[in-house]
């Protein structure tokens, strides 16, 4: 034997005749039994498929359940949460009510604070008038005072120096 490679030509005469030995040697059985075979396996493939696809359709009919079972839950869900919304509005609908009356009652308190305070301005104004004409009287009484006080100051001047 020799340790040599292969030539170019031994390599594609091999190539060429590999396949050809092959399917004559049907890897050590005839041709015949070896096509039996090959049908035998592609009859067991083909039910295996078939199985395959009603294994896969099951799943798909199952999945389907599934998710309208999600789909109902999700109606359900989505009920709940109109039904908050609409609790809310009401909510949001009573408080601003609310808030109105406050607003009102806020309004009245004003409008009855304005009022008692115009009423003491007015009872200021009229201790005011009050004081000013309490001054006046006192300035006439000083004014008289004085004037009485000078006079009789003077006629004790006089009648004394006329004495």
């Amino acid at each position: 034997m020799s340790t040599e490679p292969f030539t170019q030509e031994q390599i594609s005469f091999l190539k060429e005749h590999m396949s050809q030995w092959l399917a004559e040697q049907s890897l050590g059985k005839p041709p015949m039994v070896y096509e039996i075979e090959l049908r035998e396996r592609m009859v067991r493939v083909e039910e295996e498929l078939r199985n395959q696809r009603e294994l896969i359709q099951y799943i798909i009919e199952q999945m389907d359940k599934r998710f309208e079972q999600v789909d109902k839950r999700f109606q359900q869900v989505d009920k709940r949460f109109e039904q908050v919304d609409k609790r809310f509005e009401e909510m949001r609908q009573d408080m601003n009510a609310r808030f109105e009356q406050v607003d009102r009652r806020f309004e009245e308190m004003r409008q009855d604070m304005n009022s008692r305070f115009e009423q003491v301005d007015k009872r200021f104004e009229q201790a005011d008038q009050r004081f000013l004409a309490l001054t006046k009287r006192m300035d006439r009484l000083l004014i008289w005072s004085f004037g009485t006080t000078v006079t009789v100051g003077a006629l004790i001047v006089a009648i004394l120096k006329l004495t």
